[in-house]
């Protein structure tokens, strides 16, 4: 959990960074003035959907590669659905904030959608993408996958049996079992090898 929680800090500290900078290039009208995408929501809308691309990304390849989806087009759905519930929350906290308090300065709204916003959408999105959109359990999910493709093998290549397998020996071939075989016996005093006994 650990490292999970280190790699998507990461990923997602770059990703406020491409928010953060996004947003405060649009309400400054960088490019262009007098048009929605100067508004407070507006901004916010086109810099958090750029960062949810890239979050995404970065998750899918790194933080939660091991657990990445098959089926790469369903999973991005469920993430981008996800990241539009983070960005619902981080919305709804600069609207009250900017509508419904009055605090309109630039600085107010940077409080209320990136830092009290981003702390509240931060904690949903990612318990819903490690238990849900990169679950473990996911049916189409590689890990999930591998573990399929082991237990079959565990079920279906069943290893032979000990009390049959033949001993080798440590040259590799078939040992023999000396225990089995009677010793030859000894030629008697008086008598040498190969040579047959007297009288016989």
């Amino acid at each position: 959990m650990l490292a999970y929680l280190v790699k998507f800090g990461v990923v997602g500290l770059i990703g406020l960074v491409i928010d953060v900078v996004l947003f405060n290039l649009l309400r400054l009208g960088v490019f262009g003035d007098d048009h929605w995408a100067q508004s407070a929501i507006g901004a916010k809308t086109i810099s958090t959907s750029v960062a949810i691309i890239f979050n995404w990304l970065g998750n899918r390849y790194w933080t939660f590669r091991r657990h990445r989806r098959r089926n790469y087009v369903r999973e991005f759905v469920e993430y981008a659905i996800v990241s539009i519930g983070g960005m619902l929350i981080a919305l709804a906290c600069l609207w009250i904030s900017h509508h419904w308090l009055g605090y309109t300065s630039l600085v107010a709204d940077n409080i209320s959608s990136n830092v009290v916003g981003l702390a509240l959408g931060t904690a949903f999105r990612f318990l819903l993408y490690r238990y849900w959109v990169f679950g473990h359990h996911r049916s189409d999910g590689l890990s999930n996958l591998e573990r399929v493709e082991e237990a079959q093998r565990t079920l279906f290549e069943e290893p032979t049996p000990v009390a049959e397998r033949e001993p080798v020996a440590p040259d590799g071939d078939a040992s023999t079992d000396t225990a089995a075989t009677p010793p030859a016996p000894r030629p008697s005093a008086g008598t040498t090898a190969g040579t047959p006994p007297p009288g016989s």
